[in-house]
């Protein structure tokens, strides 16, 4: 077992605990990036001046009566940058536009004032000349017109051709469904301010911490070293922070520096939906082929994202859903053709998954579509097509612990009682008319790791002062998921303390610097690697001082629960006590820890490789109740069993595969975005603008019975204390809502009849599915 792996005798991880900011969630003792504004004095609030058209080309701005209006203090245009005017990584992304609006709603200019209010009024003061042009809002639109930016990668494995030709069974269709707005609770928020230092220092609510400096630095024309970014934490991020952010935190600073004075961006909520990106939606075309045993021979698919008017993280957003669209299954023969639609509309970005869900989603259509033609029930067509040991993924990558994948299907059938609920479901069916029954199993494979080999790295600060406490820095952000819990379990099991011991320090670039984002799940794997990496460096130093102590070899000292011993000593010293003797020894208390995920390589340019350092594995079945009269319906029951290794944090992946759930249950029945695609002056305005048009899960749409269970003994070797992650895959056990719907739709036709079904799947959407449903003939055997 690997030293990174090895769990020592009495450990804290493992154990349950609360987050660690539970009681200032509860009470409202817990700061975010806005409530630290009143801890400045003379701050300025800043306003965007907005575009009213989709696409058009900026003649003139003027800011002339802005300043005329009481309490603005300054007007912000692109002249203003001293740097370089992108807001992005690709410089593709103006921060504010010089000659060309992209998008409705984009800002154009921003307003310092002294209060809210009084940037607002300033904002609806100035006046732009603009010339409408031709837009595209829809990907179906970008298509016909050939618009596209950013690679169009292709996956090609196997001979496809020829499978085609030897399958049994061929079918193809189309399938285009939606993005998602991530609603995280606290919005884009940053305050910055000039120190009396020199230094600009932003407060921000950003899941990607150096790459906000990074931003910062090149919009302002500074090194990076005269800019700090710390993130106390957020209310929620989904991905919405890791490449949003950077442009409001760079704005602020900005108008910092401009005017000597703090400066505080917070968007509304109105704003944040209508100014950010979203999860991407997608079109795909695709072509399958089965054998008689119901067995895929090949795929051919080409999957369009919606990358909207600037590339942002499409790139890696597909390629990852190209790299999914496999999900649990083998496919022995498979082509893969990926592009990014261009449109007028917010540049989407990253969102929980991270494309896994969009290319998985194809898959578990498929499927879902097919298996009444094949005559074959639909849970057993997926697990007939499970992966097995030694075959390999479309991008070559071999599948290691497929059994898991069997096992997490198995422990959530026998838990879910279901075979006895099937026939339940059917007698019930048979007994009513108006309101039908469904249930479906689908299961989860997904990757881990960032697709780019060189974020794959985390960093960390561990410092252990005179008294024997210890304080925590470490790359990785808190948007809510546990993750600062985690590293205090890791620091105090690595240096053998109580939990109590331990103190987490806010992320910020000035003490951990060249971090890589919290995202893509790693957060654990990546600076819990760090944090035992510096504690491990101490425990060397501190070895050598405790065998002094003890009278034994330093290699047999153990430190277990703040309590120093050794299998040859009978005599035992205090944590404090090893602490103290080491100051006074001149021993160093502090180490400076790093992490790489090893064995990862990459080839974007042939889409192939092992970019994953393992695959997390779940299953999830769903049960529902349509009522035919509206296609409204009722989530019964859910089952899960999921894999997260050896759990750092029980009661924490617990949460997260519950609101993973949830939230994926959301985009794929609930969540509807709409943007204006008429003809008229508004087109291009997105339509959802607020939960009042934008419906997320509240309680109402939680199962009236949730069963969530790890999978046991799945211990992960090479991964920080035996643990996987556990942030986005239990996003997509939410495909089975949207199979058992499909279920309970078909149930109002005649048998073996073929349910397509929009995604997201609303109770309007269901309702016209299963209108199609009921006036179709069987389908043939």
């Amino acid at each position: 077992m690997s030293q990174l792996s090895q769990r020592p005798a009495d450990p804290v991880v493992g154990e349950s605990h609360h987050h660690e900011s539970a009681f200032g969630h509860v009470t409202g003792a817990a700061l975010y990036t806005d409530d630290l504004v009143g801890r400045l004095t003379g701050v300025l609030h800043a306003f965007p001046v907005r575009s009213e058209h989709a696409h058009a080309r900026l003649d003139s701005l003027d800011t002339a009566p802005a300043l005329a209006v009481p309490g603005v203090v300054r007007v912000i245009t692109a002249a203003d940058i001293p740097g370089v005017n992108d807001q992005g990584v690709k410089h593709d992304e103006p921060m504010l536009p010089v000659d060309e609006i992209m998008y409705f709603g984009q800002p154009l200019a921003w307003v310092l004032g002294e209060d809210l209010e009084a940037a607002k009024a300033g904002a609806q003061a100035v006046t732009a000349e603009v010339t409408p042009l031709p837009s595209l809002v829809t990907v179906p639109e970008a298509i016909a017109a050939g618009s596209f930016h950013g690679i169009q990668p292709t996956i090609d494995k196997g001979d496809v051709d020829g499978a085609f030709a030897d399958a049994a069974h061929v079918f193809e269709g189309e399938f285009e469904f939606a993005g998602q707005e991530h609603f995280y609770l606290e919005t884009q928020a940053s305050l910055a301010h000039v120190d009396e230092n020199g230094q600009v220092f932003i407060q921000c609510s950003t899941q990607h911490p150096t790459e906000t400096q990074d931003i910062v630095s090149h919009v302002l024309g500074i090194p990076a070293n005269e800019v700090t970014v710390q993130c106390l934490r957020m209310g929620g991020g989904f991905g919405g922070k890791e490449m949003q952010p950077h442009g409001y935190a760079a704005l602020a600073a900005l108008g910092a520096t401009l005017t000597g004075r703090p400066v505080r961006l917070r968007l509304s909520r109105t704003l944040d939906i209508t100014m950010t990106g979203k999860r991407h939606g997608f079109h795909s075309t695709w072509r399958i082929g089965f054998d008689d045993d119901g067995r895929i021979l090949a795929l051919e698919a080409t999957l369009t994202a919606d990358g909207g008017w600037s590339l942002d993280l499409s790139e890696p957003v597909l390629t990852r859903a190209m790299c999914h669209i496999d999900n649990a299954y083998w496919v022995p023969n498979i082509r893969v053709h990926g592009r990014i639609a261009k449109c007028h509309k917010t540049s989407q970005t990253a969102f929980r998954g991270f494309g896994g869900p969009q290319g998985m989603l194809v898959m578990e259509d498929i499927l879902g579509r097919v298996a009444p033609q094949l005559g074959i029930d639909a849970a057993e067509l997926r697990r007939r097509n499970f992966y097995q040991a030694g075959q390999d993924t479309p991008y070559y990558q071999p599948v290691r612990h497929p059994d898991r994948m069997e096992a997490c299907w198995d422990q959530v059938l026998a838990a879910g009682d279901v075979e006895t609920r099937r026939a339940e479901i059917a007698e019930f069916n048979a007994a009513h008319d108006d309101v039908k029954r469904g249930l479906a199993i689908t299961p989860v494979k997904f990757g881990i790791s960032f697709n780019l080999t060189a974020f794959n790295q985390g960093g960390a600060l561990v410092l252990v002062y005179k008294d024997g406490s210890v304080l925590v820095t470490h790359g990785g952000t808190e948007m809510g998921q546990g993750l600062h819990m985690k590293m205090l379990q890791v620091a105090a099991t690595s240096l053998g303390v109580p939990l109590s011991t331990v103190r987490l320090a806010p992320t910020r670039t000035d003490k951990v610097p060249n971090t890589s984002a919290t995202a893509a799940s790693s957060g654990s794997d990546l600076n819990g690697g760090a944090v035992k990496d510096a504690c491990e460096q101490i425990l060397g130093r501190l070895r050598h001082v405790a065998a002094g102590l003890l009278g034994a070899p330093a290699h047999e000292v153990e430190i277990s629960r703040g309590i120093v011993s050794a299998l040859s000593s009978a005599k035992t010293v205090t944590w404090e006590e090893l602490i103290n003797t080491a100051y006074f020894q001149r021993i160093q208390l502090s180490a400076s820890g790093f992490y790489r995920t090893e064995g990862l390589h990459w080839n974007l340019s042939e889409m192939r490789g092992e970019p994953f350092k393992y695959f997390a594995y779940g299953a999830a079945v769903s049960e529902v109740e349509v009522s035919r009269f509206d296609g409204s319906y009722t989530l019964r029951r859910v089952d899960i069993v999921h894999d997260v290794g050896d759990s750092l944090s029980p009661l924490i992946d617990l949460g997260q595969i519950e609101g993973g759930f949830v939230q994926g249950a959301g985009w794929l029945t609930l969540e509807d975005l709409r943007w204006d695609d008429s003809d008229r002056p508004s087109r291009g305005r997105l339509a959802t603008q607020a939960a009042s048009t934008y419906k997320i899960p509240s309680f109402s749409e939680m199962p009236e019975v949730f069963n969530v269970a790890l999978l046991e003994k799945a211990h992960e070797e090479g991964a920080v204390y035996g643990s996987k992650a556990v942030g986005e895959p239990p996003l997509m056990l939410a495909f089975s809502v949207r199979e058992a719907l499909r279920e309970a739709v078909g149930a109002f036709g005649a048998p073996g009849a073929v349910v397509e079904l929009a995604s997201p799947a609303t109770p309007e959407a269901v309702f016209w599915a299963l209108e199609a449903v009921r006036s179709r003939e069987p389908v043939p055997s």
